[in-house]
């Protein structure tokens, strides 16, 4: 019979290769939701959290040309990006959100954050749940971990500086699990014009292989964990 594992793997395998001669993605079969968090290195302020509005789950060989555009711009290599692009990934984009303030809450909007110049977030840390397209039964926690330090996206900004273009760059975590596409603005001040860096959307990567990787707990304990 084999170990669970085993068995899990061959019946994710079987269902895959059965979506694909329908032209189907795995991930095609559930319904996401993600949560994306700022926390900041003063302890006694309290992170930030955002949900997403709608969660846009892309094969990573449709989105192959945006990956390389971050090679061009220095902010990963020309290997790890074909490896990243060759593997069965799922990429999960996110464009528009809504804060998780009591007071804001369902005042939908773009993304649209102000990353740099600042030096008081500690992280960026994003939180992914699905359940089964179609049901009526809470979101559940993917068992995957995506945080991107500040130290890091800041390091790959400053090699932006030099880069014509001003929309859509990319910079990543170590991991490449977090994709952060930014924009260069001008900010007119009293005196003169300050370079900003904004952060226009998200994306996350997830082996399809751990799409049903599931742990404990919902989103309202997530939710209630940013607000006690």
């Amino acid at each position: 019979m084999g170990d669970p594992l085993t068995r899990k793997s061959a019946a994710v395998s079987r269902l895959r290769n059965n979506l694909r001669k329908r032209r189907e993605a795995l991930a095609d079969q559930f319904d996401f939701k993600m949560y994306i968090a700022f926390h900041f290195k003063d302890k006694k302020k309290k992170s930030t959290l955002f949900e997403v509005a709608e969660v846009y789950p892309v094969m990573t060989n449709n989105y192959e040309h945006s990956i390389l555009e971050g090679v061009k711009n220095d902010s990963y290599t020309y290997e790890s990006s074909r490896e990243l692009i060759e593997k069965d990934v799922v990429q999960f984009h996110a464009h528009r959100w809504q804060p998780m303030r009591r007071d804001v809450i369902g005042c939908t909007s773009d993304v649209d954050f102000f990353l740099w110049p600042r030096n008081d977030i500690e992280k960026i840390e994003c939180h992914l749940y699905s359940r089964w397209k179609g049901e009526d039964t809470p979101f559940r926690p993917l068992i995957v971990g995506y945080s991107f330090s500040s130290e890091e996206y800041v390091r790959q900004l400053m090699r932006l500086l030099t880069c014509r273009d001003k929309t859509g760059l990319i910079v990543t975590n170590t991991d490449q699990t977090v994709f952060l596409f930014v924009d260069k603005q001008h900010m007119q001040t009293s005196k003169n014009k300050v370079l900003v860096y904004k952060l226009q959307s998200v994306c996350l990567y997830l082996p399809q292989v751990q799409l049903m990787n599931w742990g404990p707990g919902t989103t309202e304990e997530l939710i209630a964990s940013y607000f006690s």
